[in-house]
């Protein structure tokens, strides 16, 4: 590999070479000159908010009939939590970001004094008693995860994997992960490290990767190393799952979003764009309900965001986590419960499975689950602990808005009330069910073998499970497999089965016999894990065996097995797979919302035999109306690829269709319409498709109308009123060379996100293939890769609200050469750039550091 390879792969992990959603505003947007903010709440309305003790503070707390709140930890034993964790040895992990918000300057926030911690329960009590400090010397440190015989921890701009070697609890190894994990704070520059907005929360999936909140990399440990995978960006605050593995998240106004499909299907066919089924919105509305007035929020000047003095809808939401273990009962198992700290209050969502998707509505009729009347409690995150108990990180603190966007009014209302004073407190709360006595559960996975560890993946308690799967992954005992196929296959619970499964693909011990009998399972969540498991026997000689017991799941009558065998067999690439796909949506797709775009995000390349096969088929040619749609999706893909020979068979196709097939005729050319539209390139022929004429005899306004319309879209040498195509000069030798360059480089550093097709990856990465961008002016792009863009940007029609991060790290030559690259290849036909042009741009904008915006680089000629 060249030497200009491998910088550019340092280059890669420096920044991440990702693209990342808009950050917050810098400085409310309302807080400029002549906007009065005056406050709503009459101060004689307004209790005070003094530092109380934890068991002052526990006074202030009221909880849904049945509940108890108990201590589990408190200052000065932990000070500032933000995230934790529970060990295999009951040993609780707390990440302390102790130079948050000092004072109302931020004064010492880039201070090495935040910390990990480990707390321990000498004389079970249920108090943790004793800390011992694992890592410190930290700024800001922001994230945990268990892992391995370690734990990640996440301090922009690191990601860390970090040991004891000796069994004293303290980190004496580190191991760098990434280096793209947020930015670190520069009190300069405070807008450009928001940690409100930087990665959080690994998560241990079901799928054995970790996920992360706010953050486009995923991770995992195999075969000796750390490998990174590309995810979409989720959330602000908190991440976490329910039963299927779907991830959940939110942001601060909106409290729950759900993967109801898993991102990574959704960017398989880049002539698709925005398919449905990720980023759903979960909850009926977003209402609140606290017990005080709310007058210390960031905008509590503004009247619609207060009704009678409290806090109306989410501010600040985060931490969204589904509750997954039996102590409470059966009516809270898979409730979503939402932080809301600006509110001082935790809601409680119920979930239910409508319509192949999720949906949430409010437990209790304008009251929450758990509310104080301190206003310096600050609920950020939740988590279950080896007991079934509901754990709450308390920040505990009077300011939680981060300077770079705390407005005046704000700052007013926390100098007046004294809310800037009290730092470097912070509790961990445990919620229990009331008149019960709790059992001390103190876990020690060290004590039994892996083989008696198999047991636990059938606990009713989600932390076991996912617990014991993580160790029997990263243990890599194979004895223990004969013991999980056994349990995969005739387990006595449900989950036990469906874990078991996602062990075995962990261990890279799947099989046949495995996936024949788990897809018979009664239990639905057996079943989709027995799916989706099966993608990794599709490499090799079992393919065919995997694939035809999937093929008999076609008359599955649950939504969620539905929609992973639709996505599944789209990784299968399989002619009758295909057929199979086309069947679910035909029998299906009325009652499971995100069934005919999981379909269709899985035919890349194969839309159009899929479309002739279905027009030949006397049943499709007979089937409902509401199958036109899903045709016109796969319409749009054949004429987005661009392709002359298969545009033309299209058109034939459509120009056939039955005369009662009126409105299926219709939808097709719409589709193709909506291809044409997204695209300013013409299709080229070599000379006029002869259906071309066939089609302007159809007769019908409509039809008329849209093929005059698809017409324009199609170019011929000697087509009346079409210029002669513009002759694109030869690249020089020098030119040559610098595009190949630029080859290599891009797809080392660029290809991830922007993909080597050119076409981009839904929720991460615009088109570069036929982009105004990449095609105009060169100074406008140069700019961009030297300084970053940030959204909204609008790209062929479409707007992307995420940032582009500077690459200025790289040097003249290999910045001319990656723009030429992308400037000639994809049929893109823009002039070579020239190393002179970004060396006289670089300097002439040398002391910039903000990113671009659209309506700056529009100015530039």
């Amino acid at each position: 590999m060249s030497q200009q390879i491998l910088r550019a792969l340092g280059v890669l992990c420096a920044l991440g070479g990702f693209i990342f959603p808009v950050s917050a505003q810098i400085g409310d947007k309302s807080d400029k000159p002549g906007v009065v903010q005056k406050p709503i709440v009459p101060r004689e309305l307004i209790p005070p908010a003094p530092v109380r003790t934890a068991a002052e503070e526990l006074k202030t707390f009221q909880i849904a009939p049945g509940f108890r709140i108990e201590l589990a930890a408190a200052d000065p034993l932990v000070q500032d939590p933000v995230a934790m964790a529970i060990d295999p040895q009951g040993r609780m992990w707390v990440v302390e970001m102790r130079s948050y918000m000092p004072d109302l300057d931020g004064n010492g926030e880039d201070h090495p004094t935040g910390r990990v911690s480990v707390l321990e329960d000498t004389d079970g009590d249920g108090r943790f008693d004793k800390s011992t400090v694992f890592l410190d010397k930290l700024i800001m440190p922001r994230a945990l995860c268990l892992v391995r015989d370690g734990v990640l921890i996440g301090a922009p701009p690191k990601l860390w994997f970090c040991r004891d070697t000796n069994g004293d609890l303290k980190c004496d190894e580190q191991v760098e992960v990434a280096t793209d994990y947020g930015i670190q704070v520069d009190p300069k520059r405070p807008e450009l490290a928001n940690p409100e907005r930087a990665p959080n929360a690994p998560l241990y999936a079901l799928d054995n990767w970790i996920y992360n909140g706010a953050y486009t990399g995923k991770f995992r440990w195999r075969d000796g190393k750390w490998e990174r995978g590309v995810t979409t960006f989720r959330g602000q605050w908190g991440l976490s799952q329910d039963d299927f593995g779907r991830l959940y998240h939110g942001s601060n106004s909106d409290q729950l979003r759900c993967d109801v499909v898993p991102s990574h299907y959704l960017g398989r066919n880049p002539n698709y764009p925005r398919p449905t089924g990720a980023n759903v919105k979960v909850p009926e509305n977003q209402l609140v309900w606290p017990a005080r007035v709310n007058p210390g929020i960031n905008r509590g000047y503004r009247p619609e965001m207060l009704r009678a003095g409290k806090l109306k809808e989410f501010t600040a939401a985060c931490s969204p986590f589904i509750y997954r273990a039996d102590l409470f009962g059966p009516e809270f198992y898979g409730n979503a419960f939402v932080c809301e700290p600006a509110g001082n209050l935790i809601k409680r969502n119920i979930l239910t499975e409508t319509d192949g998707s999720v949906t949430a509505r409010e437990a209790y009729k304008q009251r929450e689950f758990f509310t104080s009347t301190d206003e310096r409690f600050r609920p950020v995150n939740l988590y279950t602990g080896p007991d079934g108990a509901l754990y709450v990180v308390d920040l505990y603190r009077g300011v939680l808005q981060h300077r770079i966007s705390l407005t005046s009014y704000l700052r007013q209302q926390s100098e007046e009330r004294a809310l800037d004073k009290g730092i470097h407190l912070g509790r961990i709360w445990r919620i229990v069910p009331d008149g019960k006595v709790m059992p001390r559960v103190k876990p020690d996975f060290a004590k039994q073998t892996p083989a008696q560890w198999v047991a636990h993946l059938s606990h009713a308690n989600a932390w076991w499970r996912e617990t014991t799967q993580r160790l029997l992954v990263e243990k890599g005992d194979l004895s223990v497999v004969p013991a999980l196929q056994q349990l995969a296959t005739g387990g006595k619970e449900p989950l036990g089965r469906m874990h078991a499964l996602w062990t075995l693909e962990g261990l890279r011990q799947f099989d046949p016999r495995t996936v024949t009998a788990a897809l018979k399972d009664k239990d639905e969540r057996v079943r989709v894990a027995a799916v989706r498991v099966s993608e990794t026997l599709f490499d090799g000689e079992d393919k065919g065996e995997a694939v035809t017991a999937l093929l008999k799941l076609g008359n599955d009558s649950a939504p969620q097995v539905q929609l992973q065998l639709a996505l599944t067999l789209g990784q299968a690439r399989d002619a009758k797979a295909d057929a199979a796909m086309a069947n679910l949506v035909r029998a299906h797709a009325t009652g499971n919302k995100f069934l005919a775009d999981a379909v269709v995000t899985g035919l890349f390349g194969r839309e159009l035999e899929l479309l002739e096969t279905l027009s030949a088929s006397k049943a499709w040619s007979q089937s409902a109306t509401n199958m036109d749609k899903f045709l016109g999706a796969l319409a749009r893909c054949v004429f987005a690829e661009r392709k002359a020979e298969r545009v033309e068979r299209l058109l034939t196709l459509i120009a056939h269709q039955p005369k009662t097939q009126a409105k299926r005729q219709l939808a097709l050319l719409d589709g193709a319409m909506s291809a044409a539209a997204a695209t300013r390139k013409p299709v080229k022929f070599a000379e006029e498709p002869p259906v071309l004429a066939e089609l302007k005899k159809l007769g019908g306004g409509l039809v008329k109308t849209r093929v005059a319309k698809l017409d324009s879209s199609l170019v011929w040498p000697g087509k009346p009123g079409v210029p002669p195509e513009p002759v694109i000069p030869s690249l020089t030798a020098a030119q040559q060379a610098r595009y190949d360059l630029g080859k290599e480089l891009f797809t080392a550093t660029c290809a991830a996100c922007h993909q080597t097709h050119g076409l981009g990856l839904e929720g991460l990465a615009p088109p570069l293939a036929d982009s105004e961008w990449v095609l105009g002016s060169e100074q406008r792009l140069i700019r961009i890769v030297l300084h970053g863009v940030s959204g909204p940007l609008k790209v062929k029609g479409a707007s992307y609200s995420l940032d582009m991060p500077a690459m200025g790290v790289f040097d003249d030559e290999q910045t001319a050469a990656i723009l030429t690259y992308i400037r000639r290849e994809w049929e893109n036909g823009a002039p070579p750039v020239e190393p002179t042009t970004v060396k006289q741009i670089r300097g002439a904008h040398a002391s910039r550091t903000d990113a671009w915006r659209q309506e700056e680089l529009l100015k530039v000629p």
